[in-house]
């Protein structure tokens, strides 16, 4: 029988296509780990858009470093709550699989080339990548199963538990992957795992504290002016964030934010004392944010050793949530909502809309060998459009910028 963690059964660890058990001593939760680990998908996020374009400078994050300092973070608050550190490792190193080439950007892109077919969007990609489109497992009918991870990794890292339904910008699931969205929800409406919880949280905590630090690296953050200049950073925080944040609620988190002993003083100076400075604010504000929700979860719940699937939701206080709403519109102020940004998004979306008709132009002849595969077998011109934005976005910025550059010349 295949050993599973405690708190967890044989429902939780099902594959949608049964394997056989190689190595009886290991959990099936540690073999989804090690096959996000090893896969393709996440390989490519070395060289997709975090924040600043993939490559363009030696020290801000990509991709994959954001993802893996996402999972470091949801691991350890997984093992404070009693959850399989393995289950919530493995949603946050997929967390971002789904996301084409130049981040955000080329997801608004993509969702308007695909406005007939259901849209796009980054987590319902990961979904597909996940039970679809990364190669390793097959059903004895010849579909792909993807990478087959279990029913609660996959359930931890769907993030948006519903399909696209009208108003709402965010879903996790494309009309032609419910078969398997249905076979791991199993009728559990719009209620997440707590593991998702975990897995979005750590998202949030690592996206707030480090766009901060890569910011003031690059000299385009300085928090000594922030306390001076608060009105457009308040507005940025509720027009992203915190829709229903009073400035009284934020002044009073970015009071606490710098009163703190390791809040840093006076302009940053690339020096190994302030880059040492910079890198302890990180540290002990990821601590911070985790302990407060690690001691909220257990107040409400009881400090049962084992906090579980449904067992239990992540409580965040409202504190936490308006201190990392502020880091994070600090860091949309300064760096997502810059002109210069702007205008290179412009450009990024128009070149993956020219990419993407040269291709619909000359399809399958130049997919990769996969994609032509699916293109070859798909029903209907709308199963064809949606292989051709399955191509785009298994890009990273730069294959993106060798294909448009090689196929419109």
């Amino acid at each position: 029988m295949r050993k599973q963690s405690e708190g967890y059964d044989e429902h939780d660890a099902e594959r949608w296509v049964p394997e056989p058990v190689k190595r009886p001593g290991r959990t099936a939760f540690a073999r989804d780990r090690a096959r996000v680990l090893h896969s393709a998908g996440l390989r490519r996020l070395a060289a997709k858009t975090q924040v600043a374009t993939a490559g363009s400078d030696d020290f801000v994050r990509n991709r994959l470093t954001h993802s893996l300092e996402v999972a470091q973070i949801g691991r350890e608050l997984a093992g404070t709550l009693g959850c399989d550190p393995d289950i919530v490792d493995a949603a946050c190193l997929a967390h971002d699989l789904g996301h084409p080439p130049f981040g955000h950007n080329g997801e608004r892109a993509l969702d308007q080339i695909a406005a007939d077919i259901g849209g796009f969007e980054g987590n319902a990609q990961t979904l597909r990548l996940l039970t679809r489109l990364e190669s390793k497992t097959f059903a004895a009918d010849g579909r792909s199963a993807g990478l087959n991870l279990s029913r609660a990794t996959l359930d931890a890292a769907t993030k948006y538990p519903w399909p696209r339904r009208e108003g709402e910008r965010k879903f996790g699931v494309y009309d032609d992957d419910l078969a398997v969205f249905e076979w791991l929800r199993q009728g559990l409406g719009d209620q997440r795992c707590l593991e998702a919880q975990v897995m979005d949280f750590a998202d949030d905590v690592a996206y707030s504290v480090h766009d901060v630090e890569d910011g003031i690296v690059a000299h385009s953050i300085d928090l000594d002016r922030i306390g001076a200049e608060r009105a457009p950073y308040w507005q940025t925080v509720r027009e992203a964030y915190l829709p229903d944040g009073e400035d009284a609620e934020l002044d009073e988190a970015w009071a606490r934010l710098t009163a703190l002993p390791y809040w840093p003083t006076g302009p940053f100076d690339d020096s190994r004392r302030a880059l040492g400075g910079l890198k302890d604010l990180t540290s002990q504000l990821i601590g911070r944010f985790c302990t407060a929700a690690e001691q909220s979860t257990h107040a409400r719940f009881g400090r049962r050793s084992r906090l579980v699937r449904y067992d239990a939701d992540l409580v965040v206080p409202d504190g936490t949530r308006a201190e990392i709403a502020l880091l994070k519109g600090i860091g949309m102020f300064h760096v997502l909502n810059s002109p210069e940004r702007q205008r290179r998004r412009a450009v990024q979306r128009e070149l993956l809309t020219e990419l993407f008709e040269a291709l619909a132009k000359t399809a399958p002849d130049n997919l990769d060998l996969p994609f032509a595969a699916d293109y070859r077998a798909a029903p209907d011109d709308a199963a064809r459009l949606r292989v051709l934005v399955d191509q785009v976005a298994s890009l990273t910025d730069p294959s993106a910028l060798a294909w448009h550059s090689a196929l419109t010349g």
